[in-house]
């Protein structure tokens, strides 16, 4: 009968295996004193906030310098600022990956590129805002509108967009690309329709969540296309707009006399929206996985 070597004991006196179960149980304590302050949160604003939602406070407009009526103003301009921004930022983020992945040549300047898609990626969003209060809404002359708000929003979401959707074509197997030209279609052809079908679960991912953080931003809704208090709804691009982020802010700091319920009721429906865009990327991430075959 064949016999296996016995487990080697490190200097500690313990073996490879109870290492191993030690260092499992370290990362899931980590894990779970990571997600506990996560839920807290979460717990206390549907406590705090969760006996003020009603159809009244979802669906009608602000009264009384916003401390009475509803937040539906700054629900649809949450709306518009994603919409506006989806429009100018997913077709130009999506072709420049498709650049970076599929054409570009690996050279200095591509390098330097990557580079500064990453450094934009983490400048703060209080930058974004003076940019776009000094670009758009001066130097442009769009004025505090949805229009100069949606595009500094696609410029922060830029970052997010390109990399994802470079990082999802990569991870498309080079064979495929072989197949494609080998059955006579063009570069182009075998991109559009044999690789991007494969990668799309990855960049609509990253649409999510780019689409997501801009979404949640303050600062450069502040700057460029918010207003303190509209008790009617934009009727076009050049119009200022509420949102729930802006919105929030205002009235936890410049109301004197708001009820702390009216506060938390905000946070949690932004809360709703944001961790519902993350629940649909990772729907979208997992059903991929089930369908893959490669």
């Amino acid at each position: 009968m064949r016999r296996y070597p016995e487990p080697k004991e490190s200097r500690f006196g313990i073996t490879r295996q109870q290492s191993q179960k030690i260092g499992f149980s370290f990362i899931r304590l980590i894990s779970l004193i990571t997600v506990l302050p996560i839920l807290g949160i979460i717990v206390y604003i549907i406590v705090k906030g969760g006996s003020h939602i009603s159809w009244e406070f979802l669906t009608s407009m602000p009264s009384d310098g916003m401390r009475a009526g509803g937040i539906l103003p700054a629900i649809v301009g949450t709306f518009y600022l994603m919409a506006g921004t989806a429009l100018f930022s997913i077709p130009l983020g999506i072709a420049a990956g498709i650049y970076l992945s599929e054409y570009a040549q690996d050279s200095y300047w591509t390098r330097f590129i990557r580079v500064a898609i990453i450094s934009l990626g983490g400048v703060p969003s209080v930058v974004y805002g003076l940019f776009g209060l000094g670009l758009f809404v001066l130097f442009c002359n769009f004025g505090i509108s949805i229009l100069s708000a949606s595009l500094t929003l696609s410029i922060m979401t830029l970052p997010v967009i390109i990399s994802t959707t470079e990082e999802a074509l990569r991870s498309v197997p080079y064979r495929f690309r072989v197949v494609g030209v080998s059955l006579g279609g063009t570069q182009w052809q075998t991109i559009t329709r044999v690789i991007l079908p494969q990668a799309l679960p990855g960049i609509l991912t990253g649409i999510i969540l780019g689409l997501e953080r801009a979404v949640g931003e303050t600062a450069p809704i502040l700057f460029t296309g918010a207003t303190f208090y509209l008790p009617h709804l934009p009727s076009s691009p050049l119009d200022a707009t509420m949102a729930l982020p802006y919105h929030i802010y205002v009235i936890s700091t410049q109301v004197p006399g708001m009820s702390s319920g009216v506060q938390y009721g905000t946070v949690l429906v932004l809360m709703v929206f944001v961790l519902g865009m993350n629940l649909i990327a990772s729907l979208i991430r997992s059903r991929a996985r089930a369908k893959r075959q490669w």
